[in-house]
């Protein structure tokens, strides 16, 4: 259609434009292609192209963090790399890797280690301590340095220590 025959043309000057009373189409109750409606105009497109728009489930725990984990087999690497910028010593005689100040919070077992290591750690799985005590290293946890022991104190063993 030619640009002079539109309808626009005919509502040149006028006030509403063929929106009737003054105020229609121009607030916020035209524009349903910005998200809103999705619970009354565009439900069908909702449940058709995003069904899980509301899908919210659950809760968010503020207490919980993320676990940064390195595999045994990481830790020679590791260990290779600080001792090129000298940053690792020696503690009774084995290279001493402290991963908590590396930001590691747990050692997981995959992977080989063939040198001994001195870690400590803040927590580690049972293959992961099988595997460096059989390379002949050592491995303390945060809560052995703490308290000195890994055991809980119950009744009983402080009934021992008194006596």
């Amino acid at each position: 259609m030619p640009h002079k025959f539109r309808k626009t043309r005919k509502t040149r000057g006028s006030r509403t434009v063929g929106w009737g009373r003054t105020g229609q189409h121009r607030k916020t109750g035209q524009k349903g292609g910005r998200k809103v409606g999705r619970r009354k105009h565009l439900w069908t497109w909702v449940l058709r192209y995003e069904p899980d728009y509301f899908d919210k489930r659950g809760f968010f725990s503020p207490q919980a963090t993320a676990a940064r984990v390195i595999n045994v087999g990481e830790v020679a690497e590791l260990a290779a790399t600080l001792q090129t910028h000298q940053k690792i010593h020696q503690e009774q005689g084995l290279p001493f890797l402290n991963l908590n100040e590396l930001g590691y919070n747990k050692l997981l077992g995959s992977g080989r280690i063939e040198k001994p290591y001195s870690i400590k750690v803040m927590s580690y799985s049972k293959t992961a301590a099988r595997k460096i005590k059989e390379a002949g290293g050592r491995l303390k946890s945060l809560s052995q340095v703490d308290n000195g022991s890994t055991e809980k104190p119950t009744e009983r063993n402080t009934k021992e220590k008194e006596t």
